[in-house]
């Protein structure tokens, strides 16, 4: 399917089911696909981000992944309220960089597409590039400082993982890229070989710990997580923030996804979303299959020594040598703004 054919089912879906949810405002395509070419196929395991706006302040939970057709979308829903501002939404990490680029594809009052122009036009001002940087940079801290609740395991191991591989996206986001989800640390080995600066990329393996990682341990993990995977989804019934991840129709996102990195000699760069999708499928299991775990930890226990996370004092002297290393992060995403065509100063900073 190339990315014409999956957007234009995307649009047929808000049109005839997230057009009628009460307070629709309108949609937006959002991730990485929706900058594809028309005529481009879409890669393997690529999922469509469709973000139905909301009128008010709270939104329904996310949809999350499912096919219509023979596209896979992921609907999420977002309240207008984090939208109406757009100096607000200049400085959000997480939504701007949709709007960079046109990406509305519903708006029955015209209110997306103006502010889709709005903050295009300002999109790269220095001031809003920093503060998205410090915001994921915020991200981080709020992350790792959760370590120190003592979730469950596979809680505090998603949370350990999302905290320390945000470090990817403050350099994407320096450097004017999308701050994707699956394959950050892809994007961000690409953006800093651009730069030069693969010794820094080292550097943000080697907080994950997976710098010196074998491709064949990976695709050990890899086939040991497709057993725990294939188990877990026929047995999930609690609804999760995550779950529609550890589906059929998701699938292909983790293993062929996850095959191409590695077919791609990427195979350190598929390692994280491999522990994202471990941890959410022991989740799962807590929740409605816990006498399956025992037969699945030793394999989990195995990928957190590869990493060096096998204890609660790991994670915690882990997290703080992420939380150590902000400071040089942000004086390397300093140098990549300084140095990325687009990155302009405000008028009323120059002034200053």
């Amino acid at each position: 399917m190339n990315a014409r054919e999956a957007k234009t089912l995307a649009r047929q879906w808000v049109s005839e089911s997230a057009a009628r949810t009460p307070g629709f405002v309108g949609a937006y395509l959002a991730g990485s696909a929706k900058t594809l070419a028309d005529d481009a196929e879409l890669p393997p395991g690529a999922d469509i981000d469709v973000m139905v706006v909301i009128e008010g302040s709270a939104a329904p939970e996310k949809l999350g992944k499912f096919l219509f057709g023979n596209a896979l979308l992921e609907a999420s829903n977002v309240a207008f309220d984090r939208l109406t501002n757009a100096e607000t939404l200049l400085g959000d990490h997480q939504l701007a960089h949709a709007f960079l680029t046109p990406c509305v594809i519903a708006d029955p009052t015209g209110r997306l597409t103006a502010l889709q122009q709005a903050v295009a036009k300002d999109f790269a001002k220095r001031r809003f590039v920093e503060a998205r940087c410090r915001g994921a940079c915020d991200k981080i801290r709020w992350y790792l400082g959760r370590l120190e609740e003592r979730p469950p395991l596979h809680y505090q191991v998603m949370g350990w993982a999302f905290g320390t591989s945000i470090t990817t996206l403050v350099l994407l986001i320096a450097g004017l890229r999308d701050p994707t989800v699956r394959k950050r640390y892809a994007a961000v080995r690409a953006l800093l070989a651009e730069h030069e600066r693969l010794d820094v990329y080292e550097e943000l393996l080697g907080l994950f710990g997976c710098q010196a990682m074998s491709r064949e341990r990976v695709e050990l993990r890899l086939s040991e997580l497709a057993k725990m995977f294939d188990a877990t989804k026929t047995v999930a019934k609690t609804p999760v923030f995550f779950g529609s991840d550890i589906s059929d129709a998701a699938r292909p996102i983790t293993f062929e996804g996850s095959r191409a990195l590695i077919e791609q000699g990427l195979h350190r760069e598929a390692f994280f979303w491999i522990v994202v999708t471990y941890s959410r499928c022991r989740a799962i299991l807590a929740n409605d299959a816990p006498q399956l775990i025992d037969g699945f930890d030793p394999a989990f226990r195995a990928l957190l020594a590869d990493l060096g996370i096998d204890s609660e004092d790991d994670r915690k002297r882990r997290g703080e040598a992420v939380l150590h290393y902000l400071p040089r992060l942000r004086e390397i995403a300093e140098e990549i703004m300084a140095v990325t065509p687009g990155v302009e100063e405000d008028q009323a900073e120059e002034a200053r």
